[in-house]
């Protein structure tokens, strides 16, 4: 579900997502991401519902990823 925001607010935060995603950190991450889940899958894996953790490096489900493995993202440093 997404977030409910006026129109002005909802290209504001576009913007702002847009040049995060777009720093050089998140492009290399990026670009780690879909080396690795190609060299998977040409293994056989299958990886359906997981994503890459960058921290423990492997692939694990999406709810453990995006919750920094059940500790919740209020705390979490970049």
């Amino acid at each position: 579900m997404g977030q409910k925001l006026s129109p002005g607010a909802r290209t504001r935060k576009l913007k702002r997502d847009k040049e995060y995603a777009m720093t050089p950190r998140r492009r290399r991450m990026k670009a780690e991401n879909q080396r690795l889940r190609r060299n998977a899958i040409k293994r056989g894996l299958s990886l359906v519902g997981l994503d890459y953790d960058h921290e423990d490096k492997k692939f694990e489900s999406i709810k453990r990823n995006r919750g920094n493995d059940g500790n919740g993202t209020k705390s979490e440093t970049v």
